[in-house]
Formats: C-alpha cells, structure tokens, sequence
C-alpha cells in the first residue's frame, strides 16, 4: 500500500508532500505534475481561471519541486519528497496579524478551537484551508503517471453548479471527459456551462457563494481490486473517504447511487452477458463496483459540493474574545470550487487505485508490477475454473 503525508499552511512558506510505496522505475519529472497543479488552479489547461475562483489563483503558479525518491529521472522505490513553495507567504512574513476571534459557520474556526484550545482561530483556517490540496494534487499526479503506464485513466466533468444541471444523459462517457477539458468549468454540456457561469455571476453579486456536483470516472480499472472480507477492504469505502476528505464534500455516491435506490431490484442490477469468449454488462449502475470489488467496468463516482462558507455577504456569529454577538468579516477566498474540486478528486481516486492495484499485484519495480498486472483475470471464460460437482462446506 502507498501512504501520503502533507505538511503546510495555507500562507506560510510552503506545501510538502510524501509519498510511499511507489515502485522503482517509473519515470518521473517536475514537468510530469505540472499539468494537474494548473488544472487545480484554473479547472483546465486552456488558459486562465473560470469568473468566480479565488484572485489568489492568479498570484500563485504553483510548481512542485522534487527532493527526494527520484533519480536520473526514474523513482527508486524511497520516499518521493515534494515542495510547492507559495508565493503569497511573503505578504505574511514578518508581519502582526490582528487576532481572529469571529468563527464563520461552516469553517474549521470554531470546532478547531474546541478541539485544540487555541487562542486564537487562524491556526485551525491555515490547516483546513483547501490550500493544501495543492500538495495532495502534486503527489497524486506521481499516482496518475503509475496508473497511465498500466494503461488507466482518470478524468472528471461537472454535472451541476447551483440549480443548473447539464444535460448528459445521452453522451457518451468518453465524449463528456473530452469536452470537459475545453472550458474552464468543465461542463460538457455548452449550453448549461453558459448558464453556469451565470450562476456563479449573480452568486458574486449578491456577495454569496454555489456549490454543485462533479462526477469522476476512472476508465481501464481492472476486475478484482478491493475486497469485501473487511469493511475497510471494500473499494468503494475506499474511494468514498478519498473524496470525503475534499474540503466542503458533503455527500458521495458510486454508480446510479441514490437513483437506483428508488427502483426495483431487477432494474436496478447490470445484467451479465456472454459475447464471444467475454463476460459484458448490459448497464453500469454499479458504477464498476461490486460487493467492494472492481468489476472491470469504468468506475464512476459522483460527489456533491456545498457552497463554501467564506462570503462577503455577512452571517450571524458571535466574537469568542467578547462574547458579543456579531458578524463574520470576510476573507479571500472563491465564489465556487466545484471545478476545481472535480479535478482533486481525481487525484485523490489515482491514490486510491494505485494503493489498490500495488496491493492485489505488488512488486519493488515497475517491471514486476506490469507483469503481474497483465496477468490478471479480465473476465473470459477461461478465468474462471468452476466445479458443478456438489460440496460440503461446513
């Protein structure tokens, strides 16, 4: 298994990451984690951010550093350190920062407070802050380049922002992952990304803030990852936490989720095939998952975003240091991150499936982890090895 650890503030020096467990042999360069730090930042790679993200995305330019685990250009099985340095710590550096004592509801103000008893609430802001997902996206992208090279993608669209709901229903999952990469707010559907950005537009005006939802799809997942024998074996539990850990994520679904919960079960199940020599599906309700197992169709998971809690309009709170009742002040910060968020979620799902493929095949090096992953059983017919024959098991 890989294991990650993040380390920083959100405007203090730097971001750092490190990420264990990834094989010797994979060929790994700064560039290689450029891409997915610029499409956190913008939500695309086609220019400058979507109206409504935070005017920080314009200061900084994120760029990982590589300290560690990689030399001449290929991972040596060691701990891959990374930096991300921010440019907005030298407005902080050095200077009195008046002391905070107004928690905004929805933040991790007031229950960091609880929780460590500081005297003040911008420690708990600084850690919390979405800021950090910086360092995860850089690590995850190491994921993403493992994955790639057993031939896996990840990719994710915008389904929703506000009320408006982009129509999807009859376009092709390869087709939506495509066009989401053409527009900043990754919504494969044009006429609903227009309307989108209008949503976003009168949240602005009206000093408030929109969620949505966004739907990642991981394509190429092999059967057999995960397992059911215990809870926290189960893919989806898994995969479900990953996205959990998303600031502002509130609630996550894999497949049809909530939807095929109001059907009956006949209808709702994906029904088994045979054509030629291979078992198909007739449908992905699931969402390539089953009993906490992969089962080789793409997996899709589904994750909705509350509108987050800074705004410039003011809400009810009450100053801890005087005990008055009083209203928030507002700080910095984005009119709506789905966009954004949809592209961390993908990061987090490669973490998440890289631990798992590493766990059902292992190896110390690229080469014994793509022998093994090319033998793993796809579903024919001759995988399987069944006896008719009556048994006693108890």
């Amino acid at each position: 298994m890989i294991h990650l650890t993040t380390a920083g503030e959100s405007h203090g020096p730097a971001l750092t990451a490190i990420l264990e467990g990834i094989p010797a042999g994979l060929p790994l360069q700064p560039d290689d984690l450029q891409a997915d730090l610029i499409r956190r930042q913008t939500g695309w790679l086609g220019g400058g951010p979507y109206r409504g993200a935070s005017p920080r995305m314009k200061l900084e330019h994120d760029r990982a550093r590589i300290l560690a685990g990689v030399m001449d250009g290929k991972t040596t099985g060691a701990p891959i350190a990374l930096l991300i340095e921010n440019a907005d710590h030298a407005k902080w550096k050095g200077r009195a920062v008046d002391s905070m004592t107004i928690p905004r509801p929805g933040h991790a103000d007031l229950t960091a407070a609880m929780k460590f008893g500081f005297d003040d609430l911008r420690p708990g802001l600084e850690r919390a802050s979405a800021r950090e997902t910086a360092a995860r996206m850089a690590a995850c992208s190491v994921c993403r380049k493992l994955l790639a090279a057993l031939g896996i993608s990840i990719g994710s669209y915008v389904v929703q922002i506000g009320s408006i709901r982009a129509g999807l229903s009859a376009m092709a999952l390869e087709e939506r992952l495509k066009r989401a990469e053409e527009n900043p707010l990754r919504c494969p559907d044009a006429s609903a990304q227009e309307k989108m950005q209008m949503e976003i537009d009168r949240a602005m005006k009206a000093g408030d803030t929109v969620g949505g939802v966004f739907e990642v799809a991981a394509v190429g997942v092999p059967p057999g990852l995960g397992g059911f024998a215990a809870w926290e074996q189960r893919l989806g539990s898994r995969l479900g936490a990953a996205l959990f850990g998303i600031p502002a994520v509130k609630g996550v679904e894999i497949g049809d989720g909530f939807a095929i919960a109001a059907v009956p079960g006949t209808q709702a199940q994906d029904a088994i095939r045979r054509e030629g020599d291979v078992l198909t599906r007739a449908s992905n309700h699931a969402g390539g998952i089953e009993a906490g197992i992969s089962n080789g169709q793409p997996v899709i998971l589904r994750a909705a975003m509350k509108p987050i809690a800074t705004t410039i309009s003011p809400q009810e709170s009450v100053d801890l240091a005087s005990g008055e009742k009083t209203e928030t002040r507002y700080e910095r910060s984005d009119f709506c991150t789905v966009p954004r968020a949809a592209v961390v979620a993908e990061g987090m799902i490669c973490f998440v499936l890289a631990g798992a493929v590493l766990e059902k095949c292992g190896g110390d090096s690229m080469d014994e982890l793509r022998a093994r992953f090319d033998r793993l059983p796809r579903g024919a017919m001759g995988d399987f090895q069944l006896d008719p024959k009556p048994k006693i098991f108890w």
